[in-house]
């Protein structure tokens, strides 16, 4: 079989059709681009992906990175697509041109990401860390931390990671343990460890530049003790040259169930006393900053999920459509020849879930990086807030919601397949292994449930869901107008209506209960906003689709915008009408989970 990594049509609809990225050459940072530079953009990934991560995607997966003298050692192959990477300007992509970046907007740079993302996402997770954490000096970062880190991040000498979580706080970060003594002139000794940071050890960058969580002595319990630093693996001079190590040793590997080319380390820090980090910013100032560098990854993850949902689905279709199996039903006849697999309407089904999780899950995630380009660029401040409002609660019903739909998409990809596709021979079931990081990484999705109820929905009284909401009832309202999605646009109104309300109820409930009864089915919460925000993104692909049948019902693309229509009208019919049953638990604040005993289990 030929391996298909992405639909380039359906990236094309989706930026240019659907979300209109051109409109943001209007815009002075952008006046020189155009769509022949952004599809040049496109086009580079796309090659790069294919010819340099997809062909060792396997090889990683089964050689894992290993200690060797106290380093860890990773295949060749890695540090060859990293530098094609870097050489096409991909991990500058979105920084100025005085900073040898292409000033492309964030929407297309992560449309370009996702083509690495499904072709090998183990490998391509160095630069996503490292862009993350560049951004981040970006925006915190002094004169000086930026001249000596982040420019040689951006050229791909320096990689970088985020070193928060430690083996007995997890996602508690409130509880980390690490510390930093006060030197003077903005620098600390640190002493402490880390657990499960990625990326974090290898020969594949000059140094790392690990952005670490740690409390200075003397601050604050809780989150509001914690300050960020600069923690060069290796110290960096004034001039830039590297120098000795900075006591921060690798004491151990991760050994991970996917996503095995990327090295997953435990950190010892400062175990020799000579640890020092650079304050960024303001000291208990830490977790506000990450928080930049989390959000960001938060979408990066999501279309990360949807790129292996897609790239599963299109190689579970390319099967389905040559493997011979079985005969109809109705055909009773041993002798009559066998019918494709797409031919049999349950394979139908699964791969319809695939396209509408792989397709819609990317369409949001663009969607999601478009927000970002408009909360920084539109010359209009009230426009740029509400893109903001948008911006905060989306990210964590895209980050939770799709990466756990997107891992059923996966295992339906290995359903189509059958036995094959729980073999090794198939890459099916790496992809289902790699994705099943996704729903815990940069925030389990329990997490992104609790503050998208607990936070998001209240903030400024509500403020940014009635955003999101407006947003969705726009859609619907045009949709109304076309007759063949008239019941789609009453269904998607409706299934608003009952999430407002909902959410209103389980406010004024909460008063009365407490927080732990408002927060007990926050995940239940979160499917309920992911199946109406799903149904939504398909609604507006939909639209577009059918006004561009009306323009031209004979093109070319005909065929592509009927399978659009036709994913729409199975999200509606197959989909959506699970949000009541959850809004009627939800509304009750149904107890039964926060009333089961430890020792009843």
């Amino acid at each position: 079989m030929t391996e298909q990594i992405l639909d380039p049509h359906d990236m094309s609809f989706l930026l240019y059709e659907m979300l209109d990225v051109e409109a943001l050459t209007r815009q002075p940072r952008f006046a020189d681009h155009g769509r022949d530079t952004f599809d040049a953009a496109l086009e580079t990934a796309r090659q790069i992906a294919e010819d340099r991560f997809r062909p060792h995607n396997r090889k990683s997966d089964l050689q894992e990175p290993h200690l060797r003298d106290g380093r860890v050692e990773v295949i060749p192959e890695i540090k060859s697509a990293l530098d094609a990477f870097n050489a096409a300007g991909f991990t500058s992509a979105n920084f100025d041109y005085a900073q040898g970046g292409m000033q492309l907007p964030w929407v297309v740079a992560q449309a370009c990401f996702a083509w690495f993302q499904a072709a090998n996402i183990s490998t391509v997770a160095y630069p996503f860390l490292t862009i993350a954490a560049a951004n981040l000096l970006q925006s915190f970062a002094s004169e000086d931390q930026k001249r000596r880190y982040l420019q040689p991040m951006l050229e791909g000498r320096f990689f970088g990671t985020m070193a928060l979580s430690e083996s007995q706080a997890g996602s508690s970060l409130g509880d980390i343990r690490t510390t930093a003594e006060p030197l003077g002139d903005g620098r600390y000794r640190l002493t402490g460890s880390k657990m499960w940071i990625s990326g974090a050890a290898h020969d594949l960058s000059e140094t790392i530049v690990n952005l670490m969580l740690a409390r200075v002595r003397g601050g604050p319990a809780g989150v509001k003790g914690l300050s960020l630093f600069v923690v060069p693996r290796d110290t960096v001079e004034a001039d830039g040259r590297i120098g000795d190590s900075n006591d921060v040793t690798v004491a151990g590997l991760n050994h991970k169930m996917g996503y095995r080319g990327t090295t997953n380390t435990v950190l010892s820090i400062g175990e020799g006393g000579g640890c020092v980090g650079e304050l960024i910013g303001q000291e208990g100032k830490g977790l506000a900053y990450m928080f930049h560098m989390m959000n960001e990854a938060r979408i990066g993850v999501g279309i990360g999920a949807a790129a292996l949902a897609a790239t599963g689905y299109l190689y579970a279709l390319q099967y389905a459509r040559e493997r011979s199996q079985g005969r109809h039903p109705d055909d009773k006849d041993p002798a009559a020849p066998q019918v494709r697999l797409i031919e049999h309407a349950d394979v139908r089904r699964m791969l319809l879930v695939q396209k509408a999780v792989g397709e819609g899950g990317l369409a949001l995630g663009l969607y999601a990086a478009l927000l970002v380009d408009r909360r920084a660029v539109d010359p209009q401040t009230h426009r740029r807030e509400r893109a903001n409002l948008l911006l905060e609660i989306i990210t964590p019903i895209y980050k939770a919601y799709i990466s756990e739909r997107a891992l059923e998409a996966n295992d339906l990809s290995i359903q189509v397949l059958g036995g094959y596709g729980y073999t090794r021979d198939y890459p099916v079931e790496q992809f289902y292994r790699d994705n099943r990081l996704n729903p815990i990484h940069e925030g389990t999705n329990g997490v992104q449930a609790m503050d998208l109820l607990g936070r998001k929905v209240r903030q400024q009284d509500g403020a940014a869901l009635e955003a999101l909401l407006a947003e969705m009832r726009a859609t619907a309202e045009a949709a109304a107008g076309q007759p063949e999605l008239a019941a789609e646009a009453a269904q998607l109104v409706a299934a608003l209506d009952l999430w407002e309300s909902t959410t209103a109820q389980m406010v004024a409930a909460a008063r009365q209960a407490g927080e732990r009864a408002y927060l007990a089915n926050a995940s239940l919460y979160m499917a309920l906003a992911g199946q109406v925000t799903l149904a939504w993104i398909w609604l507006w692909q939909a639209l577009v689709s059918l006004e561009a049948l009306e323009a031209a019902p004979d093109a070319p693309k005909a065929g592509f915008y009927r399978g659009k229509l036709q994913t729409c009208r199975y999200v509606f019919r197959f989909e959506l009408p699970r949000v009541a049953p959850l809004a009627d638990v939800l509304a009750r604040l149904d107890a039964t989970c926060l009333d089961m005993q430890s020792t009843w289990f």
